[in-house]
This record gives C-alpha cells, sequence and structure tokens, in this order.
C-alpha cells in the first residue's frame, strides 16, 4: 500500500483508501516546479486540485483542444503525442507535471495523452493556480523567477544551435 494513503473504513465496514490533505501537500512538493511555492500556497491547491482515474487506453486530452489546467501523474503513466506538431512523443510518470504553461495563460494543448495503463493524475485548474498566486506574492515571485530562468537557459541554447548552424557550411 502507498505510504499517502491511510485505510479507513465507509459505514458499511468496507475498507478504502483515503489521503489526508498533509498528503496531498507532500505529494505536491515533490514535484520541482510546484515545490518552491511554499507548503502554505500548495495548501490551497491540494484542496481545491481534483484526483481523476483515467483506464489504460483512455485519453486524457486531445492534441488542439483549449488548455485550462495542469495535471500531475500521482499513478501510473501517459503517453504523449502529436500527429499535427513536431514534438517528439514522451511518456509522462508519476511526478509528472503535464502542460504546466496552462497554469498561466490560454493555451492549446500541444500534444494529446493516453493512459498507458490505468493511472491516476492531479487536475489543477488555472483559475485556482492564478487564485492561490493572487493570495500569494512570494510564491508568486519565486515562480517568476524560476521561469525566468529557463526562458534565459532557452534563449542561451537557441542562441548556441543557431551559432552552430551560421557556422556549418552550406549543405545544397
Amino acid at each position: 500500500m502507498d505510504a499517502r494513503h491511510k485505510a479507513g473504513h465507509d459505514r458499511t465496514g468496507e475498507d478504502f483508501l483515503r489521503m489526508t490533505i498533509e498528503d496531498d501537500i507532500a505529494f505536491l512538493e515533490g514535484i520541482p516546479s510546484l515545490r518552491l511555492l511554499g507548503r502554505d500556497a500548495l495548501r490551497i491547491l491540494a484542496i481545491g486540485a481534483e484526483s481523476r482515474t483515467i483506464h489504460e487506453g483512455v485519453s486524457l486530452f486531445s492534441e488542439g483542444e483549449d488548455a485550462d489546467c495542469a495535471y500531475v501523474v500521482q499513478e501510473g503513466s501517459f503517453d504523449l503525442v502529436a500527429e499535427k506538431n513536431a514534438i517528439p512523443a514522451s511518456v509522462a510518470g508519476p511526478g509528472t507535471l503535464i502542460a504546466e504553461t496552462a497554469l498561466f495563460t490560454d493555451a492549446k494543448r500541444l500534444t494529446a495523452a493516453v493512459a498507458r495503463e490505468p493511472s491516476t493524475v492531479v487536475r489543477i485548474p488555472r483559475q485556482l493556480f492564478l487564485k492561490m498566486l493572487e493570495g500569494y506574492p512570494d510564491a508568486a515571485r519565486r515562480m517568476r523567477d524560476a521561469i525566468a530562468g529557463k526562458v534565459s537557459r532557452t534563449a542561451a541554447e537557441l542562441s548556441r544551435v543557431r551559432s552552430t548552424l551560421m557556422r556549418e557550411p552550406s549543405r545544397r
């Protein structure tokens, strides 16, 4: 049994598993880009986020659809595939934040996500995330700084690639 789950009993005496808010916060703290928000901000996300179970072979979302949330894979895994975009296929497993950009802005899904096996995700709606950032300006600053760092690293890498391509002789 997963250590995050607590065994309990319903009114009929049937066993079931449930997670406490503290378990949910601890899980979200394990996601690098969410960890920097801090426990108080993560508590808001843990309370407002939804858990969903997706059966094997079922699509979590489709390429090109409007993205109003991000997902964190809790259990299982998803194939991330794009037919229209030139994005290599990949697999998102436990602890992966899928569609992080959708937390900040209106966007279209760049890939489809299809469950490789029975899987569980935590859905974080954009509105919840933005409302949380309004209430926690220090968390918003840390997130902004992290994103600015990613953008700077990406720009530097693109510049290196461009320089390399400019130095190579033309292959015509």
